[in-house]
């Protein structure tokens, strides 16, 4: 049986081009309540370190189709949306969020 830091990369892994998700679904799905949310990113840091690749990070968002975005990786991070056919507005939430959440 896998561990929950097993089943949180295997579901990152797993989100498809075109489509996010956000911490508390990933939480959730892996078999923990909506707290264990916080511990997402620092799991999938963990498998990074450990060798694991091509995490899509940016599929993972805030809750409300919130996006993290920084002065550093704004226009990296949006251009990776944007290649994707993900629009996002101008104060950095996803347009039509519930539609291409899984």
């Amino acid at each position: 049986m896998k561990t929950f830091s097993e089943r949180v990369v295997d579901l990152a892994l797993s989100i498809p081009k075109g489509r996010v998700t956000t911490y508390g679904d990933i939480a959730r799905a892996a078999g923990a309540g909506p707290m264990a949310a916080q511990s997402i990113t620092s799991i999938l840091s963990k498998a990074t370190e450990q060798g694991v690749k091509n995490i899509p990070y940016h599929r993972i968002v805030y809750a409300g189709g919130k996006v993290w975005l920084n002065d550093t990786y704004r226009k990296e991070r949006l251009d990776m949306y944007a290649k994707e056919g993900i629009e996002v507005n101008e104060k950095g939430v996803i347009m039509d969020f519930e539609d291409i959440r899984i």
